[in-house]
């Protein structure tokens, strides 16, 4: 009898060291569901109770834990990794000039059988294909060619409705005449440069910012001055405040949530104070919301546009990150200077593809969009964890990385003197892509860091080039 207890504790020892194994060595990863009880009792033809006494130990170690009603998990094993550095940045304004680097960079992004890192987009798989294809077909069935007409320059009256209705989730009382539809968020943003700043003018940003934003404003014959931003907590208020004290600014354009690289996220509070200061000094506000659907956090957090009763806050966002990237449509609700912006739009491409604008609002009016995005943000958040974990595994001693609320990149600092323009080329060579830091500033601060996307569908594939960039990064690094 004594033998026969001892056999079956040696059992389930072994059952859960074999399990740890796994989640050691990367073969499991955290979030991974594990076998239900009787279908690892078949495969390891061990019983039901040995199975149960190995998953309660793996447990009690930290190894997994139990969710009622959906079984046995592996749980998160390491420490977080420390948030990257806010950095100190020089107070003059300059010209951006990125341009050359950016389009040498983004030719690798898309390359066919590369793992696309470098990519801030959400897999195909993850968007409502079906549902669009559906609405799709309709559109074209009917008889009065609805989508082969031009639109007006401020856009489909149907979509303005839908827009007019979610605004209320942004902290927002907006109208349906509120709105402007665009070409994507970037024809939204360049719109609100336009008429908001003069030629010549400058223009605060986060720094890091993404460089389509940085593009954009040199493209205008606008100059940049970055501001220091926490990576959890966005602009440092203060330095906005100095800048606008010295007349040194002319216009502010950042994504108060979940901006791209960071992720960060702006308390309500601040966004408060932040839209304060601005109204003190009568400046602008453009307001980049593209990652705003995409949060982490309890409920969607406001924008800055719900504190403007001036109308000097010109909200911008697409459907690029939640719907159907290659449909290009965004908009903006640009407050005192919607009829500027209406004139330049005009002028700047007329109107807005029509199919794309009836597509997506019909597809919001049909009540899916909460819960596609509901399951995209579950997946994303899972996806961007996962890849937190293998950075802490793959990636050299002293490493940081972002902990974002929302949004779908993580942004990962390495030692000061490690090169990822350098480490950018050699992971191209393993079809691997992301997008080196220096793109990101017009500064020399961030060379040592990367961007990683995070919105690729997992797979295997992906954990393995976590293990060959971390490995370049090691070489590269000592």
């Amino acid at each position: 009898m004594k033998l026969n207890t001892r056999l079956q504790k040696l059992r389930y020892e072994i059952l859960a060291g074999k399990i740890s194994d796994k989640i050691n060595e990367g073969s499991l990863l955290p979030g991974d569901k594990l076998p239900s009880v009787r279908r690892l009792s078949t495969q390891e033809k061990v019983s039901v109770s040995t199975v149960l006494a190995a998953y309660e130990l793996l447990e009690k170690k930290g190894f997994i834990l139990a969710r009622p009603q959906s079984g046995y998990f592996v749980k998160k094993m390491r420490e977080p990794m420390p948030e990257p550095k806010t950095h100190h940045l020089p107070s003059t304004a300059s010209f951006v000039n990125i341009e050359n680097t950016v389009s040498e960079i983004l030719s690798g992004v898309n390359t066919e059988n590369i793992v696309p890192f470098g990519a801030a987009l959400p897999s195909a798989e993850l968007l409502p294909i079906n549902a669009l294809n559906k609405i799709t077909g309709e559109l074209c069935r009917r008889s009065d060619n609805a989508p082969l007409k031009y639109e007006s320059p401020t856009g489909s009256i149907k979509l303005r409705r839908q827009l007019s209705r979610y605004a209320a989730d942004w902290g927002c009382h907006l109208s349906p005449s509120d709105f402007i539809i665009t070409g994507g968020c970037t024809e939204a943003l360049s719109l609100s440069l336009r008429a908001a700043v003069r030629h010549g003018g400058t223009v605060a940003v986060e720094s890091p910012a993404y460089y389509g934003v940085l593009m954009t404003i040199a493209g205008l014959g606008l100059k940049t001055l970055e501001l220091p931003t926490h990576p959890r907590d966005g602009v440092i208020l203060s330095e906005l405040e100095k800048h606008l004290k010295n007349g040194s600014i002319d216009a502010c354009l950042l994504a108060p949530n979940f901006n791209n690289p960071l992720g960060s996220l702006m308390s309500d509070e601040n966004k408060q104070k932040l839209y304060g200061l601005l109204k003190r000094y009568d400046k602008p506000f453009i307001e980049d919301d593209i990652y705003g659907d995409l949060y982490f956090t309890k409920s969607r957090p406001l924008t800055v546009k719900s504190f403007d009763k001036k109308g000097i806050v010109l909200l911008c966002s697409s459907f690029t990150k939640s719907i159907a990237p290659g449909y290009r449509i965004g908009y903006t609700s640009a407050g005192r200077y919607k009829g500027q912006l209406e004139k330049l739009k005009f002028m700047n491409t007329g109107s807005t593809n029509t199919m794309g604008q009836l597509i997506i609002a019909e597809y919001l009016s049909r009540g899916g969009y909460d819960r596609h995005l509901h399951k995209l943000r579950k997946i994303l958040l899972e996806q961007i964890q996962i890849a937190q974990e293998l950075i802490n595994r793959y990636f050299p001693a002293g490493t940081r990385v972002s902990r974002p609320q929302g949004g779908l990149v993580l942004w990962i600092e390495l030692s000061t003197g490690t090169d990822t323009f350098a480490l950018y080329k050699r992971a191209l060579n393993k079809n691997i892509s992301f997008i080196p830091g220096h793109i990101f500033s017009n500064t020399k601060n961030y060379r040592h860091c990367l961007r990683i996307s995070c919105g690729t569908l997992w797979s295997e594939k992906n954990r393995a080039a976590f293990a060959n960039l971390g490995e370049l990064a090691k070489e590269l690094s000592k």
